[in-house]
C-alpha cells in the first residue's frame, strides 16, 4: 500500500513538472516576442521604408490588443476551459508569428503583431489560472508560481540577446520565426500534460461590460503610446478611458454573481492588495527601464547596446531569485515577500535617482524576483478556483496598466525636469513613491485576521 502511494506521488510530481514546463514555455514565447521585436525595428523600417508612425505601431500594436483582450481572455478561460483557451491562444500566436515573418508590407506586419497580442491575452491568464487549479496546496502553488515568474526574467534577458544574434545573420524575419518551433512543442505538450478545468456554473457573456472594459484598457494603453508624439490624442484617449471605466463600473454594479468581474473577487482584501502592489511594481519597474537608458544615452555615458547590457544584472538577479520566492514566502510570510519585494524595488529606484548604478539596479532585480511570484500567488490563491481565469486576467490588467502609466508618467517627469540628473532624480522619486504606496497597501490588506473573542479566552 505504501509503495503504491509512493508511486502515485512520483507520477503526480512528474506530471506536475511537465505541466509547469509547458506553462513556462508558453509564457516565455509570449514575453520573448515582446522584447525581441524592439531590436528589429530599425531593420524592419529600412526594409519597408516605413514611417516612424508605422514602426511605432509595429512595436505597440501587440500591447494595445493584449490590453484590450485581457478581460475577455480571463472570462473565456473560466467558461470554456483553461486548457482549451490556452491552446487556442497558442495557435493564434503561432499563426500570427508566421504572418509577421512572411509580411509583404508594414500594414500586414502590424496586423500580425496585433494578432500575437490577442493570442498572448488568451495564453497568459489561462496559464496562471491553470497553476491555481493544478497546484491546490498553497506552498506548492507558490513554488510553481516562482518558477513561472522567473520565466519572465529569462525572456527579458534572452530576448535582446537572441535578437542580437539573429538579426545580423538571418535578417528581421528570423526574430518572428524563432518562436514557432517552441510554440509548436508547447502546444503538443499542452494537449498531453495539462488537465482541463472550468467554472461548472453557467455564466452570461456580459457583452456590454466586456466592450467598455476593453475600451477603457485600450484607451489607457493608447494614451501611453501617443504621449510622446501627440498630446491632444493622449488627452482624448484618457478621457475615453475614464468614461469607459465609469460605464463599466455602472454596468457591473448591479450584476452580482453574473458580473464580468465578480464582487467575490474584489471583496478579497489579499486580492486587492496584490493588485495595488503589482501596479506599483510595474509602474516603477517599467518606468525605470524606459527612463534610465534615455538618461545614459543623453549624457553620452552609454550607447543603446551598452545600456541594455547595464540593465542585465537586474534580469539575472530576477531569474536567480524568483524560482525560490515561493519557498522564501513560506519561511518569511507572504506579507514580507510581497510588500518587502516591492519596497526593495522602491529603495533601488530611489538610490538610482541619487546617482548609484549597478548595485542599485541589482537591488531592483532582487525585489522583483522576491515579489513577483508571491504576488501572483496572493492574487489567484485567495480567489475561488472557479474564478481563477478572471483573477489571472485582472492581475495582468494591473501589471500592464502599471507598466503603461509608469512609462508615460515617469517619461513625462524626466522631460519636465529638463532631463539629465534632475530629470532622473524626479522620475525615480515618483516611481519609488508609487512602489512604496503599493507595498504599504499590500501590507495592510494582508494583516492577520483578528481571532474571535471566544477563541482568545
Amino acid at each position: 500500500m505504501d509503495d503504491m502511494l509512493r508511486r502515485n506521488r512520483m507520477v503526480m510530481r512528474a506530471s506536475h513538472r511537465l505541466t509547469l514546463l509547458t506553462l513556462c514555455l508558453m509564457v516565455m514565447i509570449a514575453q520573448i516576442d515582446t522584447f525581441i521585436v524592439n531590436l528589429g525595428a530599425r531593420a524592419i523600417g529600412e526594409h519597408f521604408d516605413a514611417s516612424m508612425g508605422e514602426l511605432q505601431w509595429i512595436v505597440d500594436s501587440y500591447n494595445l490588443v493584449y490590453a484590450v483582450s485581457l478581460l475577455t481572455g480571463g472570462m473565456l478561460a473560466d467558461i470554456h476551459g483553461r486548457r482549451r483557451i490556452l491552446l487556442i491562444g497558442g495557435l493564434i500566436f503561432t499563426a500570427a508569428s508566421l504572418v509577421c515573418a512572411a509580411a509583404p508590407s508594414a500594414p500586414v506586419l502590424i496586423l500580425g503583431r496585433a494578432l500575437t497580442g490577442a493570442g498572448g491575452a488568451l495564453m497568459i491568464p489561462a496559464s496562471l489560472a491553470i497553476i491555481r487549479v493544478v497546484w491546490d496546496q498553497p506552498g506548492e502553488r507558490a513554488r510553481a508560481l516562482g518558477v513561472w515568474a522567473a520565466c519572465n526574467g529569462v525572456a527579458m534577458a534572452l530576448g535582446p540577446s537572441l535578437g542580437g544574434l539573429l538579426l545580423p545573420w538571418f535578417g528581421w524575419r528570423s526574430i518572428f520565426l524563432v518562436v514557432v518551433p517552441f510554440a509548436v512543442l508547447a502546444l503538443i505538450l499542452a494537449g498531453y500534460a495539462i488537465p482541463e478545468s472550468s467554472d461548472p456554473r453557467p455564466r452570461p457573456a456580459n457583452a456590454a461590460a466586456q466592450l467598455f472594459g476593453a475600451l477603457a484598457l485600450g484607451s489607457l494603453t493608447y494614451a501611453a503610446i501617443s504621449a510622446h508624439s501627440s498630446p491632444h490624442a493622449t488627452i482624448a484617449a484618457l478621457a475615453i478611458a475614464m468614461l469607459s471605466a465609469a460605464l463599466f463600473v455602472a454596468i457591473e454594479r448591479n450584476k452580482g454573481a453574473e458580473a464580468l468581474v465578480s464582487p467575490d473577487i474584489l471583496a478579497v482584501p489579499e486580492f486587492r492588495g496584490a493588485m495595488a502592489a503589482t501596479l506599483g511594481m510595474t509602474f516603477g519597474g517599467y518606468g525605470m527601464v524606459f527612463v534610465l537608458p534615455l538618461a545614459w544615452q543623453a549624457s553620452g555615458r552609454l550607447d543603446a547596446a551598452a545600456s541594455a547590457a547595464a540593465l542585465l544584472p537586474m534580469s539575472l538577479l530576477f531569474i536567480l531569485v524568483a524560482p525560490f520566492s515561493g519557498t522564501l514566502s513560506e519561511r518569511l510570510g507572504i506579507r514580507v515577500a510581497t510588500s518587502g519585494g516591492v519596497t526593495l524595488m522602491g529603495i533601488g529606484l530611489l538610490l538610482i535617482g541619487t546617482g548609484g548604478l549597478q548595485p542599485n539596479i541589482a537591488i531592483t532585480g532582487l525585489g522583483l524576483g522576491l515579489g513577483s511570484g508571491p504576488l501572483s500567488a496572493m492574487a489567484v490563491g485567495h480567489v475561488a478556483a472557479a474564478r481563477a481565469g478572471m483573477a489571472a486576467a485582472l492581475i495582468n490588467v494591473a501589471r500592464i496598466s502599471g507598466a503603461t502609466i509608469g512609462v508615460a508618467v515617469l517619461g513625462a517627469c524626466y522631460s519636465a525636469a529638463g532631463g539629465g540628473t534632475q530629470g532622473l532624480l524626479l522620475s525615480m522619486m515618483i516611481g519609488s513613491l508609487v512602489q512604496f504606496s503599493g507595498a504599504a497597501i499590500a501590507w495592510m490588506m494582508t494583516r492577520p485576521k483578528a481571532r474571535p473573542a471566544h477563541l482568545t479566552r
